[in-house]
């Protein structure tokens, strides 16, 4: 089947970026540019970056929603930019402490009625909660500090918690490891 230009451009930006992880030297690049930009059809394009990484896409928007269970998200997790969780009868627990946070600023907008929200931030992070409301509960921030920070993730929540709370924490220091 023949490519289109759009196909030529895309596998030369992978190629670039093969590059610039150091995966490919500078002879093999432009030897592989030239071919991607001549190439026909698609299996002259696949020859080009079969041998290289796939590249996991993270999306910009994230919905999670239940109505009666909890929503918990932890350990090595891929963070989007903005993050819509909407909740009715359970709680939502966010522990980003361990994720891969690729943006500087992270939304999260919260939409809970009879639960509570948790968000465990990374060591150093920030978060603005000005845009949450809660009508019966609290919002907790500990030691967070709400303003941003260069080279911080800067976490903004917003949304509203009808009765339940928003707590915002850092990871527990456990005494018993060495």
């Amino acid at each position: 089947m023949r490519v289109s230009d759009e196909d030529r451009e895309r596998t030369a930006q992978q190629l670039q970026h093969a590059f610039t992880e150091g995966r490919l030297t500078q002879i093999e690049l432009e030897d592989r540019l030239e071919i991607a930009l001549t190439a026909k059809t698609y299996g002259d394009l696949l020859g080009l970056i079969t041998d290289l990484p796939v590249e996991q896409p993270v999306n910009d928007v994230v919905t999670l929603e239940s109505k009666n269970g909890h929503l918990k998200r932890a350990g090595d997790w891929a963070v989007p930019r903005r993050l819509r969780v909407s909740s009715k009868y359970g709680s939502v627990e966010l522990d980003l402490s361990e994720a891969v946070v690729t943006h500087p600023v992270v939304d999260i907008e919260l939409d809970l009625t009879y639960g509570s929200a948790k968000i465990i931030l990374p060591e150093g992070g920030v978060a603005n909660v000005d845009a949450f409301q809660s009508d019966w509960g609290q919002t907790s921030t500990s030691d967070v500090p709400g303003r941003p920070r260069p080279g911080a993730v800067y976490v903004v929540v917003s949304g509203r918690a009808k009765y339940g709370g928003l707590s915002l924490r850092y990871p527990r220091k456990r005494w018993f490891t060495h």
